[in-house]
């Protein structure tokens, strides 16, 4: 029986559950999952088949075009649109730039196969849609023009269609060589296809796009023989000749080279529905025959296989919450298990940014790491509801990316196992840190800290050679430099934690003095950091609120920045004046006025609540600061405002890019009461929850449950915490403390309790203790 999640059906099927976990409505966690989340506006996700940090997330696209036309079609999808192109086997979960689309299928029937997808004015075979259905692991469409039935489901390095045509006519199946989501001229460098004498359908394609060259093997088999077949290159106008009949002898080897290559195979008049797997490699067309043959099964197999894993992913986490926040979250989770994804093939090589073939030696290799985004909760969040083994995988995968990198440095963001250089600092620094620091095994910490610190002394990365020098990095000499600089000291201060903690004093001593290096860009007089030239002067002229790429900032202003000093934030209170002032600034921030300002040329400003810009993450961490001035039930006020704006159950319900589960883990966090402003502290600040009851299944198998007495919209505000029975006087709660199990318990009430953790004492960590 199918299982259909429309959002109407979502909304109609699921139940209100405020009840103890004994009581909870007996349906999957997969079925309070609404893919479809994010799929409109501005979240960038996509609705397709994929299973935990898949390798395949095979789903369909929608659009293709010009550079300057893809940022809203990020994903390849919007739910919107009413034509599909055809189903692709690799794409990007909530990314603020496009590329992936690989392997394009489509099923066609009739007389007459058209070799392109087609516009507007152009016929092809491309089709409307209908009846659109997702869940985790599957997802379903009629196409309306050819009238077939369209199913998809994926396992970890493999994805399967099934296709059921209508009776009576031709069934054929396009494969589209030439589609890429990130579309411009010269996109392919080459692409190859063949028909191996067993049947398998092998090739690959060379692409210059965003990670350039990038290379991908495909394997291909259907359940059903060909009745015939073409290959075409339509660059060159050529046609080889494909046969005619039942069969044909095994000694026949048909194949293809060039850059733009279309594929049509034939396969008469079906009985039953055409199975089509497909699996995928980075490495070469064996590897991606051996991970065909890695996960066995037909679609109905795998389907249920990969259901299972996203139950037992999602299940780490049970949510009790009205209907509407507990798909939120739960779709919030499923969104946050997508990636880093599975580069590895089975067998265990892997190509390098070097672009050389690798063996992993021992652990599942990863890559897809959107570092700029995750470093601040997604990660975090991944230490908490996976298993030390799949945390190890993920920063072994980045240790010996810099291992294998030309440049000697981690990765900044990577796919394909190949560098972007998208976005800015070394942040794979505090993913590891954050890491070691929490005593995830498996890793192999001494030689990661070796890795960090190549990777922030390496001089020409980003003005690292005047950062390291002046102390700052000079706005006449790098763009965004306000910004370099205190994400630099940040991370600087992850090397600097985790040194200390392994007795690498000089290395401890050398990165806690360049952690401050982000004084040097604050400017006391007038309350923001901003960007300095390199005979030391601040640039002129200065205007808190603009935002133009390239500029002082990075894809944010000094309303966002001047809070981006996560581990020392006592400090910049201090700067700022003391607590009054720095809660006073808090409000101006969230309250400004933003009537007057167009910010329609900056793509990713969005989600705006005044100068807070939920929709990127320079953000979101600043609701929770109210606690470092002790006015808790401020920050408690701000996340109510930022979770009933930005968050909905419907396909615009992200306010902004979800950035490979940046946005979703956020809303996990906040909705469990807490949130980890400074990765590699080991604290979480305390906010305030938004769900009734949940319970984490934490790596070591401990349960560690929270507990919101009295939650209603009227009770907002929290008024006791107890941890394990015990009042928790401090707005912090320790990973340690959370790792050992227990229960953290809310008591709510509807006016604020101004008394809770407001001494100094009480407050977050912070390098520099500030006291009032």
């Amino acid at each position: 029986m199918l299982i259909r999640l429309t959002r109407l059906a979502v909304a109609a099927g699921l139940l209100a559950s405020t009840a103890l976990f004994a009581q909870r409505p007996a349906s999957d966690p997969v079925d309070a999952v609404d893919p479809f989340i994010g799929t409109n506006g501005e979240g960038h996700t996509f609705p397709g088949a994929v299973a935990p940090f898949g390798m395949v997330q095979l789903s369909p696209d929608t659009h293709v075009g010009p550079a300057r036309e893809t940022y809203d079609w990020a994903s390849g999808y919007r739910h919107e649109d009413p034509v599909i192109l055809g189903f692709s086997h690799t794409h990007f979960s909530g990314a603020g730039h496009s590329d992936l689309g690989d392997f394009l299928v489509m099923p066609v029937t009739g007389d007459t196969v058209p070799l392109r997808s087609g516009d507007a004015t152009t016929p092809g075979f491309r089709s409307h849609k209908a009846d659109e259905v997702a869940s985790p692991g599957y997802y379903a469409v009629t196409l309306t023009d050819p009238a077939v039935r369209a199913e998809m489901t994926a396992g970890t390095r493999v994805g399967v269609h099934r296709y059921a045509f209508p009776a009576g006519k031709a069934a054929h199946l396009m494969l589209d060589l030439r589609s890429i989501i990130y579309d411009y001229p010269g996109k392919i460098l080459w692409s190859s296809v063949r028909i191996r004498p067993d049947g398998t359908i092998t090739g690959s394609r060379e692409v210059r796009g965003w990670a350039t060259p990038r290379r991908i093997f495909f394997a291909m088999r259907f359940s059903a023989p060909m009745t015939g077949h073409k290959l075409v290159s339509t660059e060159e106008n050529i046609l080889y000749k494909g046969f005619k009949g039942p069969g044909r002898g095994p000694e026949t080897l048909d194949a293809l080279s060039g850059r733009a290559l279309v594929a049509q195979f034939d396969f008469g008049l079906l009985t039953k529905a055409l199975e089509v797997k497909v699996a995928l490699s980075g490495v070469d067309e064996a590897g991606a025959i051996a991970n065909l043959a890695s996960e066995p099964g037909d679609f109905d197999a795998v389907r249920t296989r990969t259901r299972a894993a996203w139950n037992a992913a999602l299940d780490r986490v049970k949510i009790d919450a009205p209907q509407p926040m507990r798909t939120n979250i739960y779709t919030a989770v499923y969104h946050s298990l997508m990636a880093p994804s599975v580069w590895g093939d089975a067998d265990g090589r892997w190509r390098g940014p070097d672009d050389q073939v690798h063996d992993s030696a021992g652990f599942t290799m990863h890559s897809t790491f959107s570092l700029w985004d995750t470093f601040r909760a997604e990660h975090p969040l991944l230490t908490l509801i996976q298993p030390d083994a799949k945390n190890a995988d993920f920063v072994n995968s980045l240790v010996v990316g810099q291992k294998a990198s030309p440049f000697g440095i981690l990765p900044v963001w990577q796919f394909a196992g190949k560098e972007t250089w998208t976005m800015i600092g070394y942040h794979a620094v505090p993913v590891i840190a954050d890491a070691c620091l929490k005593g995830i095994v498996g890793i192999d910490c001494a030689a990661a800290l070796k890795a960090m610190v190549a990777s922030a002394d390496y001089a020409p990365y980003g003005g690292l050679g005047d950062y390291m020098s002046l102390g700052y990095v000079p706005i006449d000499r790098e763009p965004e430099a306000a910004s370099k600089t205190v994400e630099y000291a940040f991370d600087d201060w992850a090397i600097a934690r985790l040194a200390r903690t392994l007795g690498e004093t000089a290395i401890a001593a050398r990165f806690e003095k360049r952690a401050q290096n982000w004084r040097n860009s604050f400017d006391a007089k007038t309350g923001f950091l901003r960007a300095r030239k390199a005979d030391g002067t601040f640039r002129v002229p200065f205007d808190p609120t603009a935002i133009n790429y390239g500029s002082d900032y990075t894809e944010g202003n000094a309303w966002q920045y001047s809070w981006f000093m996560p581990h020392d934030q006592g400090g910049l209170f201090r700067l700022l004046g003391g607590d009054a002032k720095a809660v006073a600034k808090l409000d101006a921030m969230f309250d400004y006025d933003n009537s007057q300002i167009d910010y329609s040329h900056a793509e990713d400003i969005a989600g705006l609540i005044g100068q807070y810009i939920h929709g990127n993450e320079p953000s979101h961490h600043v609701a929770y600061l109210y606690n470092y001035a002790g006015q808790p039930w401020r920050t408690q006020e701000r996340l109510k405002q930022i979770v009933e704006s930005q968050y909905k159950p419907t396909p615009d319900g992200l306010a902004g890019n979800d950035d490979l589960g940046q946005m979703s883990a956020w809303l996990v966090f906040t909705a469990l009461g807490f949130y980890p402003v400074a990765p590699g502290s080991n604290e979480y600040v305390i906010g305030r929850p938004f769900v009734d009851r949940a319970e984490m299944t934490l790596p070591g198998g401990q349960r560690f449950t929270v507990v919101a007495d009295g939650l209603s919209d009227a009770n907002r505000y929290v008024g006791r915490v107890t941890l394990n029975g015990s009042p928790l006087e401090r707005s912090v709660i320790t990973d340690a403390q959370i790792r050992a199990g227990g229960e953290l318990r809310f008591t709510m009430q509807a006016r604020p309790n101004t008394s809770w953790a407001t001494k100094p004492s009480a407050r977050p960590f912070s390098t520099t203790r500030y006291r009032p």
